[in-house]
């Protein structure tokens, strides 16, 4: 029998099998290869959507940084107050109006790119008493991703008790003043804001800042005018390039809250009250219109809240174991309300109050010796130390008045801050970042990065 004869086609069938194999394979690659595209495809949508979501975290996240609601606000009233924060943030761009129902805030969608299918959308709600939640969805045809973050209640992180002196007027320096640092120079450094006036910090004569100047108004310019009218130890115009920073970002004034301690304030002083003898007043409230002059040695304990209008002058030697607390406005600077310290000033720290009860919860509200918004404050007498910081709406140190401040100078006036004749004030500011007593920071809100998280619904 021949071989050959015998498997005659068989070269054929395997051919037809090979070629049917090798078109499954290509069937499968093809297969394969769409099922991948459609993988990539849906993959890339799923992106985009994300990148939407994400483009509206960070579009969200820029409305809420510009969130701010007074830090004394009840907890129960403080999301309707960021509600009316965050409508103004977003008052300004177009076609956007968030929608608010006491229990959320919902910002409709949002285009992105109109051609492309692309948008957000956000819902904000609160957690807890100290947290916001944010769902940010973003869209890409008919794809959606959704995102979510978190954002914590808290405070700025610079204030004006960063300085030794903070003005939102202009500051004027005449004479022999100098204003230095107990431990660094540092300490005496200066914030001015000037926003209406371009002549924002004026120096004549010999007096001298040992820190460096900072002024918000970028348009401001500084006057020195006297051989030794330093800033930063050097004079003349090295003074001003090496140590005056111009158009400095605003830092925050706290809101003084002098209504906190009314209710140390039990002890009435009226017209009635004799306040020219020696005596001691403990947790005094000064009746308006009572205009009082304390002339002769006088010892105040606690607090001496002083009520509008009334001007209060301490002619004689004060001691003062407290706080002087003007119930005033930060928005008035006619200069009605004044509080003049023209004698001898002693001052000792709430801390060093006796141990009875009236004072007990006092003892703890530390690091203030005046809060007298909508007050003008004058110092025209010798003191060695001042307790704490000092607020007002003007604020005056003449004659040879100075000493030490255990704190900042601080000035809600736009009208000018002026110190005069020989005063030299040293700074001790050794708990620079604890905010006063009876200063109310703003609430605002940090993102918390931690926090972000993709979300399987």
């Amino acid at each position: 029998m021949n071989f050959r004869n015998n498997h005659k086609g068989a070269a054929l069938v395997v051919s037809v099998i090979f070629v049917l194999v090798f078109s499954a394979l290509a069937v499968s690659v093809a297969t394969i290869s769409g099922t991948n595209l459609d993988i990539a495809e849906n993959q890339r949508k799923a992106d985009c959507a994300r990148g939407c979501a994400q483009s509206g975290l960070e579009i969200v996240r820029s409305w809420l940084n510009q969130v701010s609601i007074p830090g004394d606000t009840p907890a129960s009233e403080q999301f309707d107050l960021i509600t009316g924060s965050f409508v103004s943030a977003t008052s300004s761009v177009s076609n956007i109006t968030p929608v608010c129902d006491g229990i959320s805030i919902t910002t409709p969608s949002v285009t992105l790119d109109s051609a492309k299918g692309q948008s957000f959308s956000a819902e904000i709600r609160q957690i807890d008493p100290e947290t916001l939640q944010v769902h940010v969805t973003g869209n890409y045809g008919s794809v959606a991703k959704t995102i979510r973050a978190n954002f914590t209640f808290g405070t700025r992180t610079d204030t004006v008790f960063d300085f030794g002196v903070a003005s939102k007027g202009p500051l004027s320096l005449a004479g022999n003043i100098e204003l230095e640092g107990v431990n660094i120079s540092v300490e005496s450094s200066v914030y001015i804001e000037s926003e209406n006036s371009d002549l924002a910090l004026s120096i004549i004569g010999n007096s001298q800042i040992a820190g460096d100047v900072s002024i918000v108004n970028p348009l401001a310019s500084v006057d020195l005018q006297g051989g030794q009218a330093g800033i930063g130890g050097e004079t003349g115009q090295d003074a001003i390039d090496n140590h005056v920073s111009f158009g400095v970002p605003p830092t925050e004034f706290p809101a003084p809250n002098p209504a906190y301690f009314e209710q140390y304030a039990i002890n009435i002083v009226d017209s009635s009250t004799d306040t020219s003898a020696d005596a001691t007043f403990e947790n005094i409230r000064i009746v308006a219109g009572t205009n009082p002059t304390f002339s002769g040695d006088a010892t105040l304990k606690g607090v001496v809240f002083i009520e509008t209008p009334n001007i209060v002058t301490f002619a004689g030697h004060a001691t003062i174991i407290g706080i002087i607390v003007g119930n005033g406005s930060i928005e008035d600077d006619s200069g009605t309300n004044q509080i003049s310290f023209l004698g001898t000033v002693d001052s000792y720290p709430v801390s060093e109050l006796p141990d009875e009860a009236q004072f007990a919860e006092l003892k703890n509200e530390t690091g203030t010796f005046a809060l007298a918004p909508g007050f003008h404050l004058s110092f025209g007498g010798n003191f060695s130390t001042l307790s704490g910081a000092i607020a007002g709406n003007g604020i005056e140190f003449f004659g040879n008045a100075g000493g030490t401040i255990n704190g900042s100078v601080i000035n809600y006036s736009d009208e000018p801050m002026e110190l005069s004749g020989t005063s030299n004030l040293q700074f001790n500011r050794s708990e620079a970042g604890k905010v006063p007593a009876g200063f109310v920071q703003e609430i605002i809100l940090h993102y918390n990065p931690i926090s972000y998280c993709e979300p399987v619904f």
